[in-house]
Protein backbone atom coordinates (compact mmCIF):
# COMPACT_ATOMS: atom_id res chain seq x y z
CA UNK A 1 0.00 0.00 0.00
CA UNK A 2 2.74 2.60 0.53
CA UNK A 3 4.40 1.63 -2.92
CA UNK A 4 0.77 2.32 -4.72
CA UNK A 5 0.79 5.19 -2.52
CA UNK A 6 -2.65 4.70 -0.77
CA UNK A 7 -4.49 7.67 1.49
CA UNK A 8 -4.10 7.62 4.78
CA UNK A 9 -8.06 7.23 4.99
CA UNK A 10 -7.80 3.88 3.30
CA UNK A 11 -8.05 0.94 5.89
CA UNK A 12 -7.45 -2.80 4.97
CA UNK A 13 -6.88 -5.54 7.10
CA UNK A 14 -6.35 -9.66 6.10
CA UNK A 15 -9.30 -11.48 5.41
CA UNK A 16 -9.84 -15.36 5.22
CA UNK A 17 -6.88 -17.95 5.83
CA UNK A 18 -4.25 -14.58 5.94
CA UNK A 19 -6.96 -13.58 9.07
CA UNK A 20 -6.57 -16.81 10.74
CA UNK A 21 -2.98 -17.05 10.47
CA UNK A 22 -2.53 -13.56 11.86
CA UNK A 23 -4.35 -14.56 14.81
CA UNK A 24 -2.68 -17.66 15.26
CA UNK A 25 0.45 -15.64 16.00
CA UNK A 26 -0.51 -13.71 18.54
CA UNK A 27 -0.69 -16.99 20.87
CA UNK A 28 2.55 -17.50 20.00
CA UNK A 29 4.13 -15.94 23.26
CA UNK A 30 1.50 -17.85 25.20
CA UNK A 31 2.67 -20.87 23.87
CA UNK A 32 6.29 -20.41 24.49
CA UNK A 33 5.05 -19.36 28.09
CA UNK A 34 3.39 -22.64 28.32
CA UNK A 35 6.62 -24.61 26.89
CA UNK A 36 8.58 -23.13 29.91
CA UNK A 37 6.25 -23.80 32.55
CA UNK A 38 5.60 -27.62 31.53
CA UNK A 39 9.69 -27.70 31.32
CA UNK A 40 10.32 -26.36 34.64
CA UNK A 41 7.73 -28.80 36.31
CA UNK A 42 8.78 -31.62 34.61
CA UNK A 43 12.77 -30.60 35.86
CA UNK A 44 11.36 -29.70 39.29
CA UNK A 45 10.12 -33.29 39.41
CA UNK A 46 13.07 -34.78 38.60
CA UNK A 47 15.56 -32.98 40.60
CA UNK A 48 12.92 -32.87 43.55
CA UNK A 49 13.57 -28.78 43.73
CA UNK A 50 12.59 -25.34 43.15
CA UNK A 51 15.83 -24.02 42.76
CA UNK A 52 17.78 -26.19 39.72
CA UNK A 53 15.39 -26.41 36.84
CA UNK A 54 15.75 -22.45 37.04
CA UNK A 55 19.50 -22.91 36.58
CA UNK A 56 18.85 -24.62 33.68
CA UNK A 57 16.45 -22.62 32.16
CA UNK A 58 18.78 -19.76 32.78
CA UNK A 59 20.51 -21.02 29.49
CA UNK A 60 17.33 -20.21 27.33
CA UNK A 61 17.80 -16.70 27.15
CA UNK A 62 20.68 -16.64 25.00
CA UNK A 63 19.55 -19.54 22.35
CA UNK A 64 16.66 -16.91 21.89
CA UNK A 65 18.61 -13.65 21.72
CA UNK A 66 20.83 -15.59 19.05
CA UNK A 67 17.86 -16.90 16.69
CA UNK A 68 16.64 -13.80 17.09
CA UNK A 69 19.33 -11.59 15.97
CA UNK A 70 20.96 -14.06 13.04
CA UNK A 71 16.86 -13.93 11.76
CA UNK A 72 17.00 -9.73 11.71
CA UNK A 73 20.65 -10.07 10.49
CA UNK A 74 19.58 -12.06 7.27
CA UNK A 75 16.41 -10.14 6.71
CA UNK A 76 13.77 -13.03 8.04
CA UNK A 77 10.63 -12.25 9.80
CA UNK A 78 10.01 -14.25 12.70
CA UNK A 79 7.39 -16.88 10.95
CA UNK A 80 5.59 -19.81 12.22
CA UNK A 81 8.35 -21.89 10.89
CA UNK A 82 10.83 -20.18 12.61
CA UNK A 83 8.49 -20.20 16.05
CA UNK A 84 9.47 -24.41 15.60
CA UNK A 85 13.09 -23.39 15.51
CA UNK A 86 12.76 -21.56 19.01
CA UNK A 87 10.79 -24.60 20.65
CA UNK A 88 13.02 -26.92 19.41
CA UNK A 89 15.88 -24.93 20.67
CA UNK A 90 13.93 -25.04 24.21
CA UNK A 91 14.79 -28.70 24.26
CA UNK A 92 18.39 -28.27 22.57
CA UNK A 93 19.68 -26.09 24.76
CA UNK A 94 18.54 -27.14 28.24
CA UNK A 95 20.69 -30.18 28.00
CA UNK A 96 23.88 -27.74 28.44
CA UNK A 97 22.45 -27.18 31.53
CA UNK A 98 21.47 -30.60 32.69
CA UNK A 99 24.74 -32.19 31.99
CA UNK A 100 26.09 -29.23 34.12
CA UNK A 101 23.98 -29.48 36.85
CA UNK A 102 23.03 -33.55 37.13
CA UNK A 103 26.43 -33.88 36.88
CA UNK A 104 27.24 -31.47 40.15
CA UNK A 105 24.34 -32.75 42.62
CA UNK A 106 26.05 -35.69 42.11
CA UNK A 107 29.19 -34.88 43.03
CA UNK A 108 27.92 -33.11 45.83
CA UNK A 109 25.41 -35.90 47.60
CA UNK A 110 28.00 -39.22 46.52
CA UNK A 111 31.65 -37.53 46.63
CA UNK A 112 30.76 -34.79 49.37
CA UNK A 113 31.93 -31.94 46.96
CA UNK A 114 31.52 -28.31 47.97
CA UNK A 115 29.13 -26.40 45.06
CA UNK A 116 32.28 -24.48 43.95
CA UNK A 117 34.24 -27.84 43.39
CA UNK A 118 31.94 -30.43 41.98
CA UNK A 119 30.34 -27.50 39.11
CA UNK A 120 33.99 -26.95 38.02
CA UNK A 121 34.27 -30.72 37.90
CA UNK A 122 30.99 -30.89 35.86
CA UNK A 123 31.93 -28.24 33.64
CA UNK A 124 35.42 -30.05 32.87
CA UNK A 125 34.37 -33.67 32.95
CA UNK A 126 31.03 -32.53 30.42
CA UNK A 127 32.59 -30.22 28.03
CA UNK A 128 33.11 -33.11 25.62
CA UNK A 129 29.93 -34.30 25.63
CA UNK A 130 28.24 -30.79 25.58
CA UNK A 131 30.17 -29.68 22.56
CA UNK A 132 29.19 -32.74 20.74
CA UNK A 133 25.83 -33.11 20.96
CA UNK A 134 26.08 -29.31 20.49
CA UNK A 135 27.90 -29.68 17.17
CA UNK A 136 25.44 -32.55 16.28
CA UNK A 137 22.45 -30.13 16.73
CA UNK A 138 24.21 -27.20 14.75
CA UNK A 139 25.41 -28.97 11.69
CA UNK A 140 22.46 -30.51 11.46
CA UNK A 141 20.63 -27.08 10.90
CA UNK A 142 23.23 -26.29 8.30
CA UNK A 143 21.77 -27.86 5.39
CA UNK A 144 18.47 -26.32 6.01
CA UNK A 145 20.09 -22.29 6.49
CA UNK A 146 21.91 -22.37 3.28
CA UNK A 147 19.51 -24.97 1.06
CA UNK A 148 18.49 -23.85 -2.02
CA UNK A 149 15.56 -25.52 -4.30
CA UNK A 150 11.66 -25.32 -4.33
CA UNK A 151 10.18 -24.51 -0.85
CA UNK A 152 13.91 -23.70 0.69
CA UNK A 153 12.59 -20.49 1.78
CA UNK A 154 10.24 -22.23 3.94
CA UNK A 155 13.01 -24.15 5.56
CA UNK A 156 15.85 -21.68 5.78
CA UNK A 157 14.36 -19.55 8.81
CA UNK A 158 14.08 -22.94 11.00
CA UNK A 159 17.79 -23.59 10.40
CA UNK A 160 18.90 -20.08 10.52
CA UNK A 161 17.29 -19.63 14.51
CA UNK A 162 18.75 -23.22 14.95
CA UNK A 163 21.93 -22.31 14.34
CA UNK A 164 22.28 -19.12 15.05
CA UNK A 165 20.54 -19.98 18.87
CA UNK A 166 22.92 -22.87 19.54
CA UNK A 167 26.14 -21.06 18.53
CA UNK A 168 25.36 -18.39 21.11
CA UNK A 169 23.77 -19.86 23.59
CA UNK A 170 26.99 -22.70 23.47
CA UNK A 171 29.37 -19.78 24.01
CA UNK A 172 27.76 -18.23 26.58
CA UNK A 173 26.00 -20.98 28.78
CA UNK A 174 29.39 -22.88 29.65
CA UNK A 175 30.35 -19.63 31.44
CA UNK A 176 27.03 -18.44 32.73
CA UNK A 177 25.81 -21.32 33.59
CA UNK A 178 28.16 -22.18 36.99
CA UNK A 179 27.77 -18.86 38.30
CA UNK A 180 23.92 -19.43 37.93
CA UNK A 181 24.25 -22.17 39.56
CA UNK A 182 26.63 -21.27 42.67
CA UNK A 183 24.40 -18.45 43.33
CA UNK A 184 21.25 -20.12 43.49
CA UNK A 185 22.73 -22.82 45.32
CA UNK A 186 23.27 -20.32 48.19
CA UNK A 187 20.09 -18.42 47.88
CA UNK A 188 18.76 -22.00 48.52
CA UNK A 189 20.96 -22.78 51.54
CA UNK A 190 20.00 -19.05 52.75
CA UNK A 191 16.23 -19.88 53.15
CA UNK A 192 16.77 -23.76 54.39
CA UNK A 193 18.32 -21.98 56.99
CA UNK A 194 15.73 -19.56 57.60
CA UNK A 195 13.44 -22.34 57.38
CA UNK A 196 15.31 -23.98 60.49
CA UNK A 197 15.98 -20.72 62.34
CA UNK A 198 12.50 -21.01 62.39
CA UNK A 199 12.24 -24.27 64.01
CA UNK A 200 13.40 -23.93 67.42
CA UNK A 201 10.65 -21.20 68.23
CA UNK A 202 8.07 -23.57 66.89
CA UNK A 203 9.30 -26.29 68.98
CA UNK A 204 9.85 -24.42 72.03
CA UNK A 205 5.90 -22.83 71.75
CA UNK A 206 5.34 -26.60 71.59
CA UNK A 207 6.64 -27.33 74.99
CA UNK A 208 5.07 -24.30 76.72
CA UNK A 209 2.22 -25.80 75.25
CA UNK A 210 2.31 -29.24 76.56
CA UNK A 211 3.51 -27.65 80.05
CA UNK A 212 0.13 -25.93 80.16
CA UNK A 213 -1.72 -28.58 79.76
CA UNK A 214 0.24 -30.99 81.96
CA UNK A 215 -0.62 -27.98 84.42
CA UNK A 216 -4.04 -27.67 83.76
CA UNK A 217 -4.46 -31.46 84.30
Amino acid sequence: MADLGAPATLNSSFQGTAQAFQQSLGTVPLLILAALVVVYLILGILYESYIHPITILSTLPSAGVGAFAILMAFGYDFSLIALIGVILLIGIVKKNGIMMVDFAIVAERDQHLSPEQSIRQAALLRFRPIMMTTMAALLGGVPLMLGTGTGSEIRQPLGYSMVGGLLVSQMLTLFTTPVVYLYLDRLSNAFSNWGRSGKPRDEHAEADGASVKEAAE
